[in-house]
């Protein structure tokens, strides 16, 4: 996902189906691979998350990358690739740099009379934005990848769903915020699926729903949290049971199996995520690879619901096998697997994650430290940033405390 959501935001939605030619899986194609060609790939976005290892992973195999953005996170954040880099905002009637309007590319201004063999677009949320890039590039682009999501569906089966399951839809289409609890965040998906293969045709559209995107680069610590929690040692409080299901993907290997996507020219609707893992198994391989002295505490899930615990958003990334998620991670991925997607051991995410976030955590608080001295030199207020030092996500070790003390003093 481009864009940092709770698991609150993977699961609302209304019930829908969809006239989406492209979402049934006899319209998936994957033509026998030929002989690799270079290819022009357009990333609408590119400087976020996804956008950099894609860019990664089309450099090593020949292709060419454009990006198009506004421009705002290479001023704190620089982009280490040397690519084509185009300006301009995804809403056709705004500038790039909405506080210097005069001095900067309007809308999609920079896209016209340029051409591409593909577009990977990882940034779009709003169906007008993806509406109006589908429609520009169309006659200029011969293949649209939409990066959409997995709570593009509404709730999931108990027992797993697939690319058939029902999708959310909104009361108002026509909606353009998220809404207060992200719980227009799926429909507002869906319709931008719809948008993207309006414009390009099923035949010329692929839309990928990744489930929870994790791994090295990633801004919301929702899987990171884990490894780095159980690389600090002690007692760790873990949710639910050892048998409770997990999926993911790494984005590495999202960013490889975008471009193998490209360089094939597939097409249709695909769920990309892992095989369901034993959340136990993802745990006892953090605590393996971290070789600290964490001890697991597994704390079931009725006595988190009984502190108030229970639910979706307690601890990132696991969910409750029961109730309205009892089928959150068990979405089926066969049509991926069959479509390319290689996937790695969650032993090398881990891994990765515990080499990558130390110097991460030096990076947020070299940011918070120079933009609070631009903000004084200014003589403005400086923006108010969370703490650097401290995980975005999870319980801090203060309350994980209280509730492991709670939890043994069988309160």
């Amino acid at each position: 996902m481009p864009r940092s959501f709770s698991r609150r935001d993977l699961l609302r939605g209304a019930l829908a189906t969809t006239t989406l030619a492209c979402a049934h899986p006899s319209t998936s194609s994957t033509p026998t691979p030929q002989k690799r060609a270079p290819k022009r790939i357009l990333i609408l976005g590119g400087t976020g998350f996804i956008g950099p290892k894609t860019i990664d992973a089309a450099l090593a195999r020949g292709h060419s990358i454009t990006i198009f953005n506004r421009g705002k996170r290479e001023k704190i954040q620089p982009l280490a690739q040397k690519v084509e880099h185009l300006f301009g905002n995804r809403d056709p009637k705004l500038p790039a740099d909405e506080a210097n309007p005069q001095d900067s590319p309007v809308g999609l201004t920079q896209l016209e009379g340029k051409k591409w063999d593909v577009v990977i677009d990882n940034s779009g949320y709003f169906p007008r934005h993806v509406e109006a890039s589908a429609k520009l590039l169309a006659s200029n682009a011969d293949r649209y990848i939409y990066i959409s999501s997995i709570s593009a569906y509404d709730n999931p089966p108990a027992s797993g769903g697939d690319e058939t399951t029902k999708l959310a839809e909104l009361k108002d289409p026509n909606v353009e915020t998220m809404g207060e609890g992200f719980e227009n965040y799926g429909g507002l998906k869906v319709l931008c699926e719809r948008a993207a293969a309006s414009a390009f045709g099923a035949e010329r559209t692929a839309i990928v729903r990744p489930g929870y995107i994790v791994g090295p680069g990633d801004p919301t610590d929702r899987f990171t949290y884990w490894p780095s929690r159980i690389a600090a040692g002690g007692e760790v409080l873990a949710p639910g049971a050892p048998a409770d299901p997990l999926q993911w993907i790494d984005v590495r290997d999202l960013a490889d199996w975008l471009v193998l996507l490209a360089e094939r020219r597939t097409t249709g609707t695909f769920n990309a995520l892992s095989a369901t893992e034993r959340w136990g198994k993802v745990l006892d391989t953090c605590v393996a690879a971290s070789r600290s002295n964490a001890k697991l505490t597994w704390v079931p899930v009725a006595w988190l619901e009984g502190h108030g615990l229970g639910g979706e958003d307690s601890f990132p990334i696991w969910a409750p096998d029961s109730g309205k998620t009892a089928g959150f991670h068990r979405w089926k991925n066969a049509r991926a697997r069959a479509a390319g997607l290689e996937l790695r051991p969650i032993e090398d995410t881990v891994k990765a994650l515990l080499q990558w976030f130390p110097g991460e955590l030096e990076r947020r608080a070299r940011v918070t430290r120079e933009l609070a001295e631009a903000a004084k030199a200014k003589g403005t207020e400086p923006p108010k940033l969370a703490d650097p030092t401290k995980l975005r996500a999870g319980p801090t070790r203060e309350h994980e405390a209280e509730l492991l003390a709670a939890f043994h003093a069988g309160k």
